[in-house]
């Protein structure tokens, strides 16, 4: 089936369709507090106001006001969109749907108390608690690089002025300079994204600066879409890009941010721009509320996104270890509606739907050359498990790549309608 914005809303929004909240009993509401404002976030507290009919108290605390989604940032680098076009406000969540939306960071969660901390100062109670606080970078997992090196070495995978910075080196490299990515372990946000990312950078320098070359370093003996993205390179970028397997030290990597350097399994190579990549772990706020495991992830129960360590919290998207689910923006926005049909469910008795998963992961290669990647999912007691999938092939017509890139700026209208309104 094509998806554009109102087959993808019409086709995600079957679980909440229909569902009538019962009032509840007693003078105060219960409430719902949300952390992360992202796809997994700003969908769960979106749903539960809307869903739940005015009965439970939805706050969501996201500390930016206007939120850059990771999703298309790429092809902000490689000329197609404005950065103007990936930014969304949370206006119509707080005067359509009645959500308290605190822009500030939470610091702290009393499991036992059932609050969350502030920056700013006090603290919110909770009935439920929905963690969706994206990634956070795990400390010294990239020799020679930490937070302080983020300007030198951009990282690029929060979106927003790191996204911008990264751009603008690549805009500011000299005539045939190097642009080098290490590329992170599994698991990581968007598994396609880095190469997507080599992509949109090809194509940019293709038309600035032709003789400059590409490296990707890359800890993986193998990477998502890798015969898509791979024939695509050869196609339009011959000789621009070589990816480094670990076969030849990919897995042995230093960088040295003041000298612009990256060691490669002990050979020092002098590059322009490095946009450095480490390793992953759930946002910060997930590992203070003592939900995350030795590996830096949140496990999650498959059928309702709950913690497997707080039957209270919910852990949705990037930040959360359910199984098979890439972690991406559709499959965050696909979490998010289990988790509100769970929580509404469990605090005004609502009917609960058996849960249902989907994800979709666009690329674009070159202009009109689209591909992608998808399946559905359903729970089990042990994880959220791969029922079926696609992928495109290599050696497709154009005008299939044109209508699957058509495709995703359909899809990209509707989750961004569907996370804020």
């Amino acid at each position: 089936m094509k998806i554009n914005r109102r087959t993808f809303l019409g086709t995600t929004l079957t679980a909440a369709a229909g569902l009538t909240a019962p009032a509840v009993l007693g003078q105060t509401r219960p409430r719902v507090v949300v952390i992360g404002g992202g796809a997994g976030g700003a969908t769960a507290a979106r749903y539960i106001a809307k869903d739940s009919k005015g009965a439970i108290d939805v706050v969501l605390i996201e500390p930016t006001r206007r939120y850059y989604t990771c999703f298309f940032s790429n092809l902000y680098i490689g000329g197609f969109r404005e950065m103007s076009s990936i930014g969304h406000g949370y206006g119509k969540l707080a005067s359509d749907y009645g959500v308290n939306v605190v822009h500030d960071y939470a610091i702290g969660v009393d499991r036992d108390a059932k609050t969350v901390t502030l920056a700013g100062g006090g603290s919110i109670g909770y009935d439920r608690l929905v963690l969706s606080p994206g990634i956070d970078f795990k400390q010294d997992a990239l020799p020679g690089w930490d937070l302080s090196a983020q300007n030198a070495m951009p990282h690029a995978y929060k979106a927003g002025t790191q996204t911008e910075l990264l751009k603008a080196q690549i805009e500011a490299m000299p005539t045939g300079g190097i642009f080098c990515m290490v590329a992170p372990p599994n698991p990581f946000r968007c598994p396609p994204g880095p190469y997507e990312r080599v992509s949109m950078v090809a194509h940019k320098l293709k038309a600035e600066n032709p003789t400059a070359k590409i490296l990707i370093v890359d800890p993986k003996p193998k990477f998502s879409k890798q015969a898509l993205f791979e024939e695509g390179w050869q196609n339009y970028y011959g000789g621009m890009i070589e990816w480094i397997g670990p076969d030849f030290g990919g897995d042995a990597v230093e960088v040295r941010p003041d000298t612009m350097e990256v060691v490669i399994d002990g050979a020092v190579e002098k590059v322009d721009v490095c946009n450095a990549i480490p390793a992953m772990k759930a946002g910060r706020i997930a590992e203070l509320a003592g939900v995350t495991n030795e590996a830096g992830w949140a496990p999650v129960v498959p059928a309702t996104m709950q913690s497997r360590m707080d039957e209270n919290i919910y852990v949705l998207g990037d930040a959360c270890h359910q199984g098979d689910m890439p972690k991406s923006g559709f499959s965050a926005n696909s979490q998010a509606k289990v988790c509100a049909m769970s929580v509404r469910g469990t605090l005004t008795g609502s009917k609960v739907f058996p849960a249902k998963y989907s994800n979709t992961c666009w690329s674009l290669i070159e202009t009109d050359d689209g591909v992608k990647v998808g399946a559905t999912y359903k729970a089990t007691e042990e994880k959220i498990a791969k029922v079926d999938g696609f992928i495109s092939q290599t050696g497709e017509a154009a005008g299939l790549r044109k209508q699957t890139y058509e495709e995703s700026l359909g899809w990209y209208a509707g989750i961004t309608a569907d996370m804020f309104g």
